[in-house]
């Protein structure tokens, strides 16, 4: 029935003929099978088992570990792209996406730059726990937060808070170390002086290389510090760039940031779409954000029925990827921030609050997808996945 109704597809015939031809007189392709595959998962493995080759202390709260591939060979990146750290803590596994901190022109390690969080499970397992010699997994280079020199302007302005120096650092270290043409300025905040990562590197940098300027802002500076303070304004923006266009900027931080830069660039009268920013997780408290019900606390707690895997407990302030996996449930995750699209499951029933900024296909929307890292329960749920 089905090759009935093939040949009565028009040009049938013809594409026949045309492969009786090719196979007569063409080239036989057969030798080559799996070639293909083979190349492209050695540029995009779906996987990569790395070595830590060291641990590099960089502030009182943050390290670097260099990660080497016990095979020699580590896929080409972009700078600004991220890898994602598949940990196993206790009896859950989780993972956690991190920038890679070193330039793309050197391929014998990548660097993340990793800081301790407040309330942390991943962070502080990497920095205490971790040591050189020891294996890890992750995910393949991933990412679009990377400069484009088709459609972003040759000058940009670098804002980052806290470990959102991370992509830049790449980006910069790659600039100067490849003699790129372009300029960068970048303003760096930080709530201590004490505490801001890679600052003497930095300022190496921007005393040699002319076309990058580095303006550390400090919240909450030491006796004795002479730098800008407070929060990254747009006064402070504009005092430096002078004339702001002509520019693209990128921001990477905290979502706090987030929430008070963009007001203070808009003030600048800067194009929303001269403005990237970089995906940074969810926000420390999801109650907190825009929009969500005042009459349902963080710690309430619910049902979420997984069609064909039984139930499981969830709370209102945690993701349903987090629920998922402290109840052992292992879901395909990358940005853990609403963007990749990997830990998406159907929404059978009940409702979910997901915050501003969640990428969302159309499709996904039309037939009932969330992302779960990006996904609280406001009630019992079911989804299936």
């Amino acid at each position: 029935m089905k090759q009935d109704f093939v040949r009565k597809i028009e040009g049938y015939d013809e594409i026949v003929r045309e492969r009786a031809i090719c196979r007569k007189y063409g080239l036989d392709y057969s030798t080559e099978g799996g070639k293909i595959r083979s190349f492209i998962n050695r540029l995009h493995p779906p996987r990569l088992m790395l070595r830590v080759s060291d641990v590099i202390d960089e502030t009182p709260s943050s390290k670097t570990l260099r990660l080497v591939s016990p095979e020699g060979y580590l896929p080409p990146f972009q700078a600004g792209k991220y890898i994602s750290i598949i940990a196993d803590i206790g009896p859950i596994r989780t993972s956690r996406p991190y920038s890679i901190s070193s330039p793309p022109n050197q391929r014998g390690y990548y660097d993340i730059t990793i800081r301790n969080r407040e309330n942390g499970f991943v962070a502080p397992h990497l920095l205490n726990r971790i040591k050189a010699g020891n294996r890890i997994e992750a995910s393949a280079p991933s990412g679009g937060f990377c400069f484009n020199p088709l459609i972003h302007d040759r000058a940009s302005v670098f804002i980052a808070g806290g470990s959102g120096i991370t992509p830049f650092m790449s980006m910069i270290r790659e600039v100067v170390e490849c003699g790129i043409d372009r300029t960068i300025c970048l303003f760096y905040g930080n709530r201590s002086d004490a505490d801001v990562i890679f600052h003497d590197e930095l300022l190496r940098i921007s005393q040699r290389f002319r076309q990058v300027t580095y303006v550390p802002v400090i919240e909450t500076p030491s006796p004795g510090y002479t730098g800008a303070r407070g929060y990254i304004t747009g006064d402070i923006i504009k005092g430096v760039v002078g004339q702001t266009g002509g520019r693209t900027y990128y921001l990477c931080g905290p979502p706090a940031m987030y929430d008070f830069c963009l007001p203070e660039l808009e003030g600048l009268s800067i194009p929303r779409h001269k403005i990237r920013r970089e995906v940074y997780g969810p926000p420390p408290d999801i109650t907190r954000s825009p929009g969500w019900p005042s009459h349902i606390g963080r710690d309430a707690a619910f049902t979420v029925g997984i069609r064909g895997r039984g139930e499981i407990g969830a709370r209102a302030g945690e993701s349903l990827l987090n629920s998922l996996e402290r109840s052992g449930i292992v879901v395909p995750a990358l940005c853990r921030s609403g963007e990749c699209s990997m830990c998406r499951v159907k929404l059978i029933s009940g409702r979910v609050f997901q915050p501003a900024g969640v990428l969302l296909r159309k499709s996904d929307r039309q037939f009932g997808y969330i992302h779960s890292c990006a996904a609280y329960p406001l009630e019992d749920l079911e989804i299936m996945f």
